[in-house]
This record gives structure tokens, C-alpha cells and sequence, in this order.
């Protein structure tokens, strides 16, 4: 199955600012970046793979670019209808459908990674992250590992509840 030309919308209007807080962290970060996932919500309009029979939906992953706009804050925008819902196989209008946005924190080999989904973004719920301060400060030793952490949803999951730094992040819809 060959990948379909998949549009971007020249004229996108569901635009929602990111506001990414960090509160506690150890020290700086050596990047802050992010990226937002969009896929196919409506599965009947893709093909059967050949060998396999799965249907295996459009994804686009594009990036998420934020401004530093103080000590701990950066903010960014996305659009929820950054592509075009089109019949790109025959079958029927493909819809697509933002799923999440993800930043990626890194300092050493470590990346810290909060996200927050469709459901927050829509209806403008922060999404609060908790970190581990001791993978901070481990990620920073030359044989630190390279790992990813997705965090948790409370500080009372870690061992050491005081010892957590956290990321919130906020979308608030802007309308022209």
C-alpha cells in the first residue's frame, strides 16, 4: 500500500496556544521541544494491508515549536485541523484527527517527556507531569543510560514525593 499525499490545510482555524510551566527542576534543560501527533480517526476509509489484513490508519508526527517566554515558561500552537479530511484511497473521506501533543525536556541522555491529549486540549484542563529529581540528577554523569521518562500523574507515586519537580501543561483555544 503506497502511502497517500497527504495535505496540510492551508487555512487551518482550530488554533490552541500550548503553555508548557515547569515548576521545581533541579536546573536547566539542554533542549525544550515538542511535537504534535495527528492520525485517522475513521479506520473504513483505509485499505486492508495484503499479507497481514490489518488496517493501518495515516499518522503524521510534526514538530511543536516553543518560545522561551520566562525563567520556567514556553508556549506554542497548534492547529486541530492542521490537515485536510480527504478520499485518499477510494473508500471514503479519511478524517483526521489530532491526538496529543508532546514536549521533550532533555538534559544528558534523559529526556522528560509530559504530553497532554485531545480531551485536555479541547476543553482546556492542565495536564500536571511529576519527574523524579534523582533521574535529573543522574541523567547529567557521563554513564548516565539514555532514557525516557513519561512521568506520573500524582507525586505520591514516587518513593520520595518531596523530591519531584513538575511540567503542566495548558491549551487554551484561540479564536480569530
Amino acid at each position: 500500500m503506497k502511502k497517500p499525499d497527504i495535505k496540510q490545510n492551508p487555512t487551518p482555524k482550530q488554533r490552541y496556544d500550548i503553555t508548557l510551566r515547569i515548576d521545581g527542576a533541579p536546573g536547566s534543560f539542554d533542549s525544550v521541544a515538542g511535537s504534535v501527533d495527528y492520525q485517522v480517526s475513521n479506520g473504513r476509509c483505509v485499505p486492508l494491508t495484503p499479507i497481514s489484513g490489518a488496517t493501518v490508519v495515516p499518522q503524521e508526527h510534526i514538530p511543536l515549536t516553543l518560545t522561551h517566554v520566562s525563567v520556567n515558561v514556553y508556549k506554542g500552537t497548534l492547529y486541530a485541523d492542521r490537515f485536510v479530511d480527504e478520499d485518499y484511497y477510494g473508500l471514503g473521506v479519511c478524517q483526521w484527527k489530532l491526538v496529543a501533543a508532546g514536549i521533550e525536556l532533555k538534559i544528558g541522555k534523559m529526556d522528560f517527556s509530559p504530553s497532554i491529549f485531545l480531551k485536555n486540549i479541547k476543553a482546556g484542563t492542565p495536564v500536571v507531569t511529576y519527574f523524579s529529581k534523582h533521574f535529573y540528577e543522574e541523567s547529567t554523569k557521563p554513564d548516565a543510560p539514555s532514557l525516557t521518562d513519561s512521568g506520573r500523574a500524582r507525586r505520591e507515586e514516587y518513593k520520595d514525593p518531596t523530591s519531584t519537580f513538575s511540567a503542566t501543561l495548558t491549551a487554551e483555544e484561540i479564536t480569530p
